[in-house]
């Protein structure tokens, strides 16, 4: 807990700009702050409450909410008419997690902190690096697109990176339940907003760069200089990373921090690099030797993913905790029996011979990651459940629906999360792509309802068969309109399976 006065005394030493209005209170300085919130639903008594500008909402339409709930504080862009103490600047974004960094005890300060950026793979590479120190006895919480763990509460997560305020409480809580490590995805979106100021990381993690939220970056350069930042602006005096040298834009980050990077690869045979020798995949898992960087080796690696993609995964995490010098029966243990991660490759092997897998691949490189993968493991056909999200990724459709049409021997289109937009007319933007192939078309449907759609391809397939239900993985929600609906893949299939009174492993 810290006073006003103490806060901003940090921020004059931050260079941090603003106006502070007291006139209302004038022994308002003497104020103990002991929480941020952004928003005003969750403010508590002697909080402080910072008015964010979203798209959609603007906080300072919500100051009296945040009043009422006992705020003692407000961090704001202009004069409120309010009584209550005022601290005006420019960008509250920009400045709430400095702030909240400060109130809260700088709390990446006291622990190991991993970040993990770049299109693919953050989430099962969190999992991994999480599943590597919890086998040493390192306490680890998590904080990414799947859920957040403080070390003693879990909670499905809202967005990738949460905003600056309420990552800096969950450091805190981290902290406070006994973590010593903590491992963060950090999105493109939260790099750009601000939403991880007040953090600095031990070690950064680049897995690579394919298209995507280029609706909002506009251009790859952009979406590349994004993630980038988090190894030029986030990162201790004496970091370290693992980067992905197959990546061309990998490349590019390594050649420029060549001393700062552990690199990764399957094609690469520099002696620095970490890489993946005798590679033996299965629907079962992946199997294969590891060789360290200047002659070092792992052997029998086994870890219970398939695709190639995932082997990237295991590479990076490995090279992220390189520097620690884990003793090698510690990493194999843990990537044998590391947990399921949920929406990512997500395997449902039914007593039926039917295998379901659930994947989160929304984007065409993603959903071509996936496909090959299991086309390499597959004995039966391959179905294909999916559809794309409205008001985005437009111009993904057709690519999507051509990608599908590639790898899977049939296509079951349906809803994503359309948003403002009629999903038949998304999924016939989808069959634009599978038509347009040169080959015999794949065979395809149409059929909008998700839950409809999941369970006649399972209804549809034959022992040996694989049905991959693509694009929301862990989502609880479909988006339709201003409507949320409750919604999830893992139920879906469970439920399909219970109804046909199958079990599965």
């Amino acid at each position: 807990m810290v006073t006003l006065q103490e806060t901003l005394l940090f921020m004059d030493s931050r260079n941090l700009q603003y106006n502070v209005h007291t006139e209302t209170n004038p022994k308002c300085i003497d104020l103990d702050l002991k929480d941020v919130f952004s928003d005003s639903r969750s403010v508590t008594p002697g909080s402080m409450f910072c008015c964010v500008k979203g798209n959609q909402v603007d906080g300072h339409d919500f100051v009296s909410d945040a009043c009422e709930n006992g705020c003692v504080v407000i961090l704001c862009e202009k004069e409120l008419d309010v009584n209550v103490t005022q601290i005006i600047v420019a960008s509250v974004r920009e400045t709430m997690g400095f702030v909240a960094s400060f109130i809260y005890g700088n709390p990446s300060s006291r622990m190991l902190m991993f970040a993990v950026t770049g299109t693919n793979g953050k989430s099962t590479t969190t999992y991994m690096i999480k599943s590597i120190l919890d086998e040493c006895g390192i306490k680890t919480g998590i904080l990414g697109t799947i859920l957040y763990n403080d070390g003693q509460n879990e909670v499905l997560s809202s967005r990738t990176t949460p905003e600056s305020c309420d990552v800096q409480r969950y450091l805190h809580n981290m902290v406070i339940n006994g973590c010593k490590a903590c491992v963060m995805e950090a999105s493109s979106h939260g790099l750009v907003q601000g939403r991880l100021n007040g953090c600095l990381f031990d070690i950064g993690v680049f897995t690579n760069i394919t298209p995507e939220h280029l609706d909002y970056h506009k251009t790859i350069k952009n979406y590349f200089k994004a993630k980038k930042s988090l190894f030029t602006c986030y990162m201790k005096d004496e970091w370290k990373g693992s980067v992905n040298v197959d990546d061309t834009f990998g490349r590019i980050l390594f050649n420029e921090f060549p001393e700062r990077f552990i690199p990764y690869a399957l094609s690469d045979t520099n002696e620095k690099t970490i890489t993946a020798e005798t590679l033996d995949m299965s629907l079962e898992g992946l199997e294969f030797n590891l060789k360290l960087p200047f002659g070092g080796h792992i052997n029998n690696i086994k870890v219970p993913l398939t695709g190639r993609y995932n082997v990237y995964n295991v590479l990076a995490s490995i090279a992220a905790v390189f520097p620690m010098h884990i003793a090698d029966e510690l990493i194999r243990g843990a990537l044998k029996n590391m947990p399921q991660v949920p929406g990512r490759l997500e395997k449902f092997l039914f007593h039926n011979g039917i295998c379901c897998v659930i994947d989160y691949a929304h984007t065409p490189d993603a959903l071509q990651n996936v496909l090959k993968a299991l086309r390499e493991v597959a004995s039966g056909q391959l179905t294909v459940v999916f559809g794309l999200g409205g008001n985005r990724y437009r111009e993904n459709r057709p690519i999507m629906g051509k990608t599908a049409a590639q790898f899977a021997d049939k296509i079951i289109i349906t809803m994503d999360n359309p948003r403002d937009e009629d999903p038949g007319e998304i999924a016939d933007q989808i069959i634009d792509g599978i038509v347009s192939t040169d080959v015999k078309v794949t065979p395809y449907e149409v059929i909008i309802d998700r839950k409809k759609a999941v369970h006649f391809a399972l209804d549809s397939a034959s022992s040996s068969d694989i049905v991959l239900v693509a694009g929301k993985g862990p989502e609880r929600f479909i988006i339709w309109g201003n409507d949320r609906i409750p919604y999830n893949d893992t139920e879906t299939v469970k439920n399909w399976a219970d109804s046909r009174s199958l079990g599965w492993n």
